[in-house]
C-alpha cells in the first residue's frame, strides 16, 4: 500500500500528475485545487490513498493529511466514489465540509457533478457521527465559501487561487457578495 509519494513532477494533465520517484512514474489523481498548487513546481509531496478494485489500482494524492482523511471518509459513504470525493474536495476544504455536515447543509455537496440531494443527505447522515463534535463557534460559521468560490472560478480565476484568496478574508464578512469583492481586491493586488 502506497501512503506517501515525494518526487519530481514529470508532467501534469487535466486531472492527474505523474510523479517520478526512483525512476518510476506514478499517476496520481488530484483535486483541481491541488493541481493549481503543484503546477509549476519541480518537486511535490502527496499523501496517497491507494484505491483498489478488481479491475483498478489508482492513486489519489493530497497536500495534507486532513484532506486525505476527509477523502477517505467521503468515499466510505455509499454512492460516493473517488471521482465525487475529489469533486467535493475541489469546491470545499475539509473544515468547510465538516461544518456543512454539522449544520446539515447539503448545498455544498450538491454542487458536485453526480451528487444529488439524496446522496448529499446520505453523506450528512453517515458522516455526522464519524466527524465528531465541532466546537460551537465552528458550527455556526458560514459555509458559503463554495458560492463565492464558484463565482470567482466563473470569472476566470483558478480554484487554488480563489480558495487561497477566500481563506485570507475575515470570517466576520459573511455575505457572499462581500466575500467575492474582498477576494477580487486581494487577487487584483497579486497581478
Amino acid at each position: 500500500m502506497i501512503a506517501k509519494l515525494k518526487g519530481k513532477i514529470d508532467f501534469i494533465k487535466e486531472s492527474y500528475a505523474v510523479v517520478e520517484v526512483g525512476g518510476i512514474g506514478y499517476k496520481v489523481f488530484v483535486t483541481a485545487y491541488t493541481m493549481g498548487k503543484v503546477a509549476g513546481l519541480e518537486n511535490a509531496e502527496f499523501y496517497i490513498h491507494t484505491h483498489v478494485r478488481e479491475d483498478v489500482l489508482a492513486l489519489y494524492g493530497f497536500l495534507s493529511l486532513d484532506e486525505l482523511e476527509m477523502f477517505e471518509l467521503l468515499i466510505s459513504v455509499s454512492g460516493i466514489g473517488p471521482k465525487a470525493g475529489l469533486g467535493i474536495l475541489t469546491i470545499a476544504d475539509p473544515k468547510t465540509i465538516r461544518t456543512a455536515v454539522a449544520n446539515e447543509d447539503a448545498s455544498i455537496l450538491t454542487k458536485v457533478s453526480g451528487v444529488g440531494k439524496k446522496t448529499a443527505g446520505r453523506v450528512i447522515l453517515e458522516l455526522r457521527n464519524k466527524i465528531g463534535d465541532l466546537p460551537v463557534h465552528e458550527k455556526h460559521e458560514v459555509a458559503s465559501d463554495s458560492d463565492a468560490l464558484e463565482a470567482l472560478v466563473a470569472m476566470g480565476y483558478s480554484v487554488s487561487e480563489s480558495r487561497d484568496a477566500l481563506k485570507a478574508i475575515s470570517k466576520d464578512i459573511s455575505d457572499v457578495g462581500e466575500r467575492v469583492k474582498s477576494a477580487l481586491k486581494s487577487l487584483g493586488k497579486k497581478k
